[in-house]
């Protein structure tokens, strides 16, 4: 590690404020490509620029060697390896830089859709920091307030409209992560998030179908047969609509006495980092399926996603005596509450949605836990004659 002396920007009293360089040299990050990686300490000198007087002459050669005599110390204490000195190092270091370096491990460890989470999460952080690096010194109670305040009142989305309340608590949940993170890892002592509370998501309703009125669609006709057969494949499955569009005949073998599909899940693939899901088919998903094609042939052809198979789907609800608000994503939340419903554990449904998380299957368990309440408060009265003592 070198040190140096950095005289800052002109600014516009004529001085230039003084600061000490640690250059770690070039590092690879987990793309392989080569950073340099420097640290910076802000220090209470400065000098003038073009020193005019005696006094300004003598000001900046005593300020220089108080400056020299710091970074003495400091490359003393790195080579003595004292822990204050490396405890200090780090807490100056850019949490800008360290942010990124976790938005680099989720790119190679988790799924797309969290991946953008994050991505998003840093660009708001960029734009609250503005041109501005962050230290970890500088992450505190009074930093974070004003964060989670830029989130719920000023933040905008790229139609210029106020970020949803579940998003805002997704942004602030990834700032607070990368803090956890660091203080596992030593950066910072005293962690500050026990001081400010977390942005509460709201717990959004899902829209899903009994095991009778999928019955009752099954039963009645559509305007467009292949989003009648997508649809309820999905409420058979709990498939996504991205996955059920795109799987073609190659995927679906035989299994056992029964049709099995081997896919990639869109939603949890990354990159060249694929999530491969196995669902064994029930025998009334098989025959929505319909007689096999060529190989590369699409399963659901011409299937596609619009207003006018929205507008649909509700007209062909509500024709079957269904006035809930369907979209094609009912369909997966149904499936997952009529499994449940059938008394299947908790963890097999979430392996069958695929789900990267357990906490994500349960709020479908609260939903079971709900009807349960219903049922039991919602029994009919009866008349008691005799008296109960």
């Amino acid at each position: 590690m070198k040190i140096s002396i950095e005289k800052r920007t002109l600014r516009a009293n004529k001085t230039r404020a003084l600061r000490l360089i640690y250059d770690y040299g070039y590092i690879s990050d987990l793309k392989g490509k080569n950073r340099r990686k420097k640290t910076y300490e802000t220090l209470d000198l400065f000098v003038y620029d073009q020193p005019k007087t005696s006094q300004q002459r003598q000001h900046n050669k005593e300020h220089l060697l108080l400056a020299e005599i710091i970074k003495g110390k400091r490359l003393v204490e790195w080579q003595s390896q004292k822990h204050g000195f490396e405890d200090r190092t780090k807490r100056e270091a850019s949490f800008i830089d360290y942010f990124q370096q976790q938005v680099d491990i989720k790119d190679q460890t988790t799924s797309k859709s969290n991946y953008s989470i994050w991505i998003s999460a840093q660009k708001h952080l960029l734009f609250y920091c503005e041109k501005h690096d962050l230290s970890f010194d500088e992450l505190d109670k009074d930093w974070l307030d004003g964060f989670k305040y830029y989130l719920t009142n000023k933040a905008k989305t790229k139609s210029d409209t106020s970020l949803s309340r579940n998003t805002q608590s997704a942004y602030f949940n990834k700032i607070r992560a990368a803090i956890n993170e660091a203080h596992r890892e030593g950066i910072i002592r005293d962690n500050p998030l026990p001081q400010v509370s977390s942005i509460k998501a709201k717990t959004t309703q899902r829209v899903y179908l009994t095991l009778d009125e999928v019955n009752s669609l099954a039963q009645t006709d559509c305007r467009y047969p292949i989003l009648k057969r997508a649809f309820l494949f999905s409420c058979l499955t709990g498939m996504r609509w991205c996955d059920i569009q795109k799987i073609t005949w190659s995927e679906i073998e035989s299994f056992q006495g029964h049709k099995r599909i081997i896919f990639n899940q869109s939603k949890l693939s990354h990159g060249d980092a694929k999530s491969l899901q196995y669902l064994d088919l029930p025998k009334s998903a098989e025959q929505l399926l319909g007689k096999p094609k060529a190989f590369n042939e699409r399963v659901f052809k011409s299937l596609r996603y619009s207003s006018y198979t929205n507008t649909e789907l509700l007209r062909w609800c509500l024709a079957a005596g269904i006035s809930k608000h369907v979209t094609f994503h009912s369909g997966r939340h149904s499936f997952a509450v009529i499994q449940l419903s059938r008394g299947i554990d908790i963890y097999s449904v979430s392996r069958l949605l695929g789900h990267s998380e357990l906490k994500t299957t349960e709020i479908y368990a609260d939903i079971i836990e709900q009807k349960r309440m219903d049922a039991m408060l919602s029994f009919p009265d009866i008349k008691i004659v005799s008296k109960i003592s």
